[in-house]
């Protein structure tokens, strides 16, 4: 008896190391859960190959010969294949035994990478089967094409799932019979076999459409378990006082809230007052003011005589935070101190850069509860940070955080602490229900009074002249008493990229071979930290200028002292990597120059964008592009066009492939999403969503659905496992 979890190696011996060795595919299940890639018909069209194409077509052999080599010893073998309307030749400099297989008549598929020699297209010793061989007595139209396994040809992987299925007893299937009934989906055996051994296009569609929707249910299902749970929690209510620290800090704000900033901290603050643990998600535009609505919720927490605790993605975002909050409290940040309000607390940071002394004053202060608000990194969640009361969890850039580390740092609290997560890239529907599907959303798109316009311009490197005037710009910006960022993809010239740079120059091509979407753009060296700063020392149009560097590998005091320096306007030109792309709030600084633009992604460089025109002054944003790619210029040509973030998150979900983003926002990790397209399936993840929690109500154990808790507890180990990596 075959299963999904039986041993790959008894079932196909002979391919299953090479298995285990290039996927890590061990069992049966590993094995049927390898899907096809794309599919080819018997009919190929060889008239439509270019040179570096890897090819993988059905052809008959037209014409074959073996002829001595005239500049060496020995023979080679000449062929042409044909697909009835087009050819293409086939060499190989050893003959035999290709010599005796590939004969007139005969027909196979091919798989290769094209060459030109001389005016005619070629593949130079490819790979190849003879469909007698594959058919093996089952003849079928569709030829499914999966990604490369290490030496394994695509139709060794092909028959090797044949045998497999052809011995393999009834799948065990998460989705539930009424489920399957009501949505019109096939079994998972049938979806199996649909898209591994199809007879038919009509045969794929059915099977996508069963596990894509089998995909969208087990996550959906998980999500419905996971809010189920912290609504099943029970917390001390944080309703805060009307004499407390929120009010002195409401009545010291020298602007008026936004429209939006107040539903939102309405909805926080009584949710806040609730014994339910708040598990919101705040999203909103560049500079729509999250930091103001998470401060007036920590405010409130503290008032009710508990603590909050900020937790950021980096020690410079983390510091920014800890300056930005002191300096908006003021005296209300020295409770206990000399100077301080009656009614203060303490602000504490705890970043892992920070010196022993340091360190040991923010535990201290955290334990005691000195220290009403902690802002923190993933110091924060070390065992040996404690927290007199924890009332709430601040998460802020939740993409760079995964579940279990919001978990991690909820266990702190003698009850379950209020969690409020917050965003800065704004997140299509799909997406907030897939990966924050756990969490309530509120979304702020109005921006503050006193921010100004942005102009963002496209700046090709190569074209004469328009560097010279991208200096002279930022040279007239600080003539005006105006301050500048210049942000690079690396620190220095023997580095890798920045570990926080999206470099997406070109698409990138597939594991299997074929590049669907193209080959990649050939890598060029990328502007660096160090570099930049000394061009910029020797450009006579930034003579004068002081200019400092910041990055991530800087000792903390330094980059604190950096930021403080050029927060202060003692610096005009700051040349930094992306550390500076959320949080950094600098009203003066008006121009930003991104270096190697075309190597962030959309939402990344509207992040750094949002840096400027923070000061009631124009902002000017320069894209500096060396390539020609397509796909890259498109990118930029989007994000000169338009500041609605809401509009580029669309655009950079459709243009980079979904698990980046799932993985990094959900887990640090490739999603395990294989058919399901966010941007497209709408209509099924809200089904499924919709059968999944109706489901969860009435078993919220799984107690009668066995298969899909083993589903959803796969789904959940996966995710802890990646946690784990990243930690």
């Amino acid at each position: 008896m075959v299963t999904e979890s039986s041993p790959l190696r008894p079932v196909i011996a002979t391919a299953a190391k090479e298995f285990e060795k290039a996927r890590g595919i061990r069992t049966v299940g590993d094995l049927l859960a390898f899907w096809p890639r794309r599919y080819r018909t018997r009919e190929s069209d060889l008239g439509a190959v270019t040179p570096g194409e890897f090819l993988v077509g059905v052809a008959e052999v037209k014409a074959a010969r073996v002829r001595r080599m005239q500049r060496r010893r020995g023979s080679m073998l000449e062929a042409v294949i044909t697909d009835g309307r087009h050819e293409l030749d086939v060499t190989f400099f050893r003959p035999y035994p290709h010599a005796t297989v590939l004969v007139p008549g005969a027909r196979g598929i091919f798989a290769g990478t094209v060459s030109r020699y001389g005016s005619r297209m070629q593949l130079t010793h490819p790979g190849y089967t003879m469909l007698d061989d594959f058919d093996a007595g089952d003849r079928k139209d569709l030829i499914p094409i999966y990604r490369s396994v290490g030496k394994l040809h695509t139709w060794t992987v092909t028959e090797s799932v044949r045998r497999v299925l052809d011995v393999l007893d009834e799948v065990p299937d998460a989705l539930p019979d009424e489920v399957r009934a009501r949505r019109g989906l096939v079994a998972r055996t049938e979806a199996l076999r649909g898209i591994h051994t199809p007879d038919s296009w009509d045969e794929v569609e059915r099977a996508r459409r069963r596990l894509r929707y089998e995909e969208a249910f087990v996550l959906q299902t998980t999500l419905a378990r996971r809010r189920r749970a912290a609504a099943a929690d029970s917390t001390r209510p944080r309703a805060g006082r009307a004499d407390g620290l929120l009010a002195a800090f409401d009545a010291r704000l020298p602007f008026a809230l936004t429209a939006g900033q107040r539903e939102v901290g309405d909805t926080v603050a009584a949710e806040l007052g609730r014994e339910v643990p708040m598990h919101r998600l705040l999203q909103g535009e560049v500079g729509s003011g999250k930091t103001v609505v998470a401060l007036r919720a920590m405010l409130q927490a503290v008032d009710s005589g508990g603590q909050a605790a900020l937790l950021a993605p980096t020690e410079v975002l983390a510091a920014q935070h800890h300056a930005t909050i002191t300096r908006m409290l003021g005296d209300l940040a020295m409770g206990g101190m000399l100077g301080g309000a009656a009614e203060g607390t303490r602000v504490a940071l705890l970043t892992g850069g920070r010196s022993t002394a340091e360190r040991r004053r923010a535990l201290l202060d955290a334990a005691s509860g000195d220290a009403g608000i902690v802002v923190g990194t993933h110091a924060l969640l070390q065992e040996q940070v404690d927290f007199l009361d924890l009332a709430l969890v601040v998460v802020d850039e939740q993409h760079r955080f995964g579940v279990e580390q919001r978990d991690a740092l909820r266990g702190k609290g003698a009850s379950p602490p209020h969690v409020l997560v917050m965003t800065a890239t704004p997140i299509p529907r799909t997406v907030a229900m897939t990966v924050f599907g756990d969490l309530e959303t509120s979304t702020l798109r109005e921006l503050p009074a006193g921010r100004a316009p942005i102009s963002t311009h496209v700046v090709p490197e190569d074209r004469p002249g328009w560097m010279a005037r991208t200096w002279s710009r930022v040279a007239e910006e600080v003539a005006e008493g105006r301050q500048a960022y210049v942000v690079c993809p690396r620190i220095g010239d023997d580095d890798d990229p920045d570990e926080d740079a999206v470099i997406t120059d070109g698409t990138a091509v597939d594991d299997d071979g074929e590049g669907d979407a193209g080959p990649a753009t050939p890598a060029r060296p990328l502007k660096s930290v160090v570099a930049v700063r000394e061009e910029l020392a020797a450009e006579p149009s930034l003579a004068g200028l002081r200019l400092e560097v910041l990055h991530g590998r800087l000792p903390a005091d330094d980059k604190d002292a950096v930021m403080d320096r050029f927060q202060r306007g003692e610096t005009d030109v700051l040349v930094s990597t992306t550390v500076i792309e959320v949080g950094v709030d600098v009203p003066n600084a008006s121009v930003m120059v991104v270096m190697d633009a075309d190597r962030f992604g959309v939402s990344q460089l509207h992040q750094l964008r949002g840096r400027i025109g923070r000061g009631g002054h124009p902002g000017l944003c320069l894209l500096v592009t060396g390539t020609d790619a397509g796909p890259a210029l498109e990118r930029l040509t989007a994000v000169a066009a338009t500041t609605d973030g809401f509009e580029l998150a669309r655009l950079d979900l459709a243009q980079r492939r979904e698990g980046d983003i799932l993985g990094a926002a959900q887990h640090g990790r490739r999603t395990q999403l294989e058919f399901l397209h966010i941007l497209d399936d709408e209509d099924v993840i809200e089904e499924a969503r919709e059968d999944a929690f109706a489901l969860v109500a009435a078993d919220p154990e799984l107690a009668d659905h066995q298969e899909l808790a083993a589903a959803v507890q796969a789904r959940v180990d996966a995710e802890q496992a990646a946690y784990l990596e990243r930690g």
